[in-house]
């Protein structure tokens, strides 16, 4: 009997270990399910930030693609002031210079056969440009005087700067001159002339007698330019203006020689007329003539038909028709 308790609490025991493993089991099944679980999220969530980098590696690398292309279009773009520098620093291709942008400024502004680049005079002298407005011509020449400016910008020294100041006057003054000798009336020219600085800034410190800020007296050559040497000095954007001014006036011009052939046209068609008119009262001469000449042959045919009439006895009366005359106005 003490044998079967014994057998009986061992398959108890037996039993009872049997539901611990399948429970453990059962515990195992659902924590691996969760770490499954755990796992395909934090896969996915790799994948995820793997694909956000990798876009933001792209789009880096965009970024810095393009931004070596800027650099080298600033490194281009570096390359060309310098080359500008280089030009400017050339007087003979800083006037080819000055040239360029005059004939641009006429081209956006005047009609083709309004103007002309490098005009030769009859002593064989060229002229940068003119300008045609009707029989005359305004002789326009460019002038780029730089070096003696550059150099009162950058002087320090106050009697170096006196100096250069002196040589920069001179300079203007000269390039008036030189302006000057294109005004020839003789030669169909206007009573003045245009002096063309392609540089908004040395035109504007002549008209504020400042270089800079260096206090400079340009005053009096812009006076002298104008009063003795009939010289008018003009910036790009001032000659701008005064192109348009000379723009109206070719206009009206247009205007005044349309009048002129409606003009010549109505004259033309009064004396046209005057001839109709003529030929009208011959017309009307003519036709009164023929009228009178059918009214009498009427009045003969009437008498004609009065001895008909005496030799027969018989037949109708014959009224003739009498025609009225053209009434003369």
């Amino acid at each position: 009997m003490s044998q079967l308790n014994h057998k009986f609490k061992e398959l108890q025991e037996s039993k009872k270990d049997s539901d611990g493993l399948l429970l453990l089991q059962q515990r195992m099944e659902e924590m691996s399910k969760v770490v499954d679980q755990k796992m395909g999220d934090s896969v996915k969530m790799m994948q995820s930030q793997f694909g956000q980098s990798a876009k933001i590696i792209q789009d880096v690398t965009e970024r810095l693609t393009k931004l070596d292309e800027t650099n080298k279009n600033v490194l281009n773009f570096t390359d060309q002031l310098q080359n500008l520098q280089d030009i400017l620093k050339n007087p003979k291709q800083r006037g080819v210079l000055g040239e360029y942008y005059l004939e641009e400024t006429l081209k956006n502004v005047l009609p083709p056969n309004s103007y002309k680049m490098q005009y030769k005079f009859k002593d064989g002298e060229i002229v940068d440009a003119v300008v045609f407005v009707k029989e005359k011509i305004i002789p326009i020449d460019s002038k780029f005087t730089l070096e003696n400016y550059e150099r009162i910008l950058n002087e320090r020294d106050e009697g170096a700067r006196a100096q250069l100041e002196k040589q920069f006057k001179m300079d203007l003054k000269n390039r008036i001159d030189e302006t000057a000798k294109y005004v020839r009336p003789q030669e169909d020219t206007m009573e003045f002339a245009f002096m063309f600085i392609p540089s908004e800034a040395i035109y504007y410190d002549l008209l504020i007698n400042k270089v800079g800020a260096v206090k400079i007296a340009t005053r009096d050559l812009i006076e002298y330019a104008f009063k003795e040497k009939h010289v008018i000095i003009v910036s790009p954007t001032s000659f701008l203006a005064y192109l348009q001014t000379v723009l109206q006036g070719l206009r009206a011009l247009q205007i005044e020689e349309s009048a002129k052939e409606i003009r010549k046209n109505v004259e033309s068609l009064a004396k046209h007329l005057l001839s109709y008119e003529e030929y009208f009262k011959k017309l009307g001469q003519h036709l009164g003539t023929a009228v009178n000449t059918y009214n009498t042959a009427y009045k003969e045919f009437k008498k004609v038909d009065k001895d008909v009439i005496k030799i027969s006895d018989k037949g109708g009366k014959v009224e003739p028709i009498e025609l009225e005359k053209p009434k003369e106005e």
